[in-house]
């Protein structure tokens, strides 16, 4: 096991905050992703508690596996995870600029969904060998992590149970196309292949995803004999779990936090 990380507490106030920091141990890993790649990720995991415990893929937004991702790793920890944060950028070198949305679409465009899955194979693999995991893994993604968990959970059988929140571009590639290169199918076709229950969250003031897409992702999902929910959080937008931008919303990401946990620990732990 690598050095251990000192873990930062989480602001004040959000869901499942870690205040007591001794309570969640904290390491940089990594592990073999598609073609071989060592792809970079965040493993923590709860201290003193019983083992084994099952695994949780927690993939980032747009932004990288950044402190708020970390931080959102770590209270999965808390919550009796063996959590590992994926750096799906690690190819790259780390994520674009923020403050420039073109590059971030540009990245987020050419990467492709194959290598993605490939990658995140890994990650399943490895919290799966690892000797503290109990065998059950289960994965979240947020804006284009939700995407992407929800096509990991639709292309292969990787997954116990997933959740997508605000996966963007599920219904198309890029803003024109529905299909390119990189990304041949929006995962929205493919959900009848759901091979995990899934649970999905919308903001009503989203557009993309609008809830409108979320019916249909219901719809489709629904025929692959999963358990299936999608929620429709009001008075929220886009990324309102995102403590750290002006879009975050106290009351929807509790009341999300507040579904998450019992829907993995249904799935997952088997409580």
């Amino acid at each position: 096991m690598p050095a251990r990380k000192e873990v930062e507490p989480s602001p004040p106030g959000v869901p499942g905050a870690v205040t007591d920091t001794e309570l969640v141990e904290a390491f940089d890993v990594d592990f073999a992703g598609a073609q071989g790649t060592r792809i970079n990720g965040y493993l923590a995991r709860p201290a003193g508690a019983a083992r084994p415990i099952p695994g949780m893929i927690v993939i980032h937004e747009a932004g990288g596996l950044r402190e708020h991702i970390r931080d959102v790793t770590n209270r999965f920890a808390a919550a009796g995870f063996l959590a590992l944060g994926v750096d799906l950028y690690t190819r790259e070198g780390g994520p674009p600029p923020t403050d420039d949305m073109q590059a971030v679409m540009a990245r987020l465009f050419s990467m492709s969904d194959a290598t993605v899955v490939g990658d995140l194979a890994g990650a399943a693999d490895f919290l799966r060998s690892h000797g503290e995991c109990s065998g059950r893994v289960g994965c979240i993604g947020f804006c284009m992590g939700g995407r992407h968990t929800l096509l990991f959970a639709c292309m292969g059988e990787h997954l116990d149970a997933a959740v997508d929140c605000w996966g963007g571009f599920i219904d198309k590639a890029t803003f024109e196309q529905r299909s390119t290169s990189e990304r041949p199918t929006p995962p929205l076709e493919i959900a009848d292949r759901l091979s995990c229950p899934l649970l999905a969250a919308i903001g009503a003031e989203d557009g993309n995803p609008s809830p409108a897409v979320g019916e249909q992702l219901r719809a489709r999902a629904l025929q692959s004999g999963q358990e299936v929910k999608v929620d429709v959080y009001e008075g929220a937008g886009h990324a309102f779990f995102a403590d750290y931008r002006p879009t975050y919303r106290p009351g929807p990401a509790a009341k999300l936090w507040a579904e998450i946990l019992p829907f993995l620990q249904r799935h997952l732990a088997g409580a």
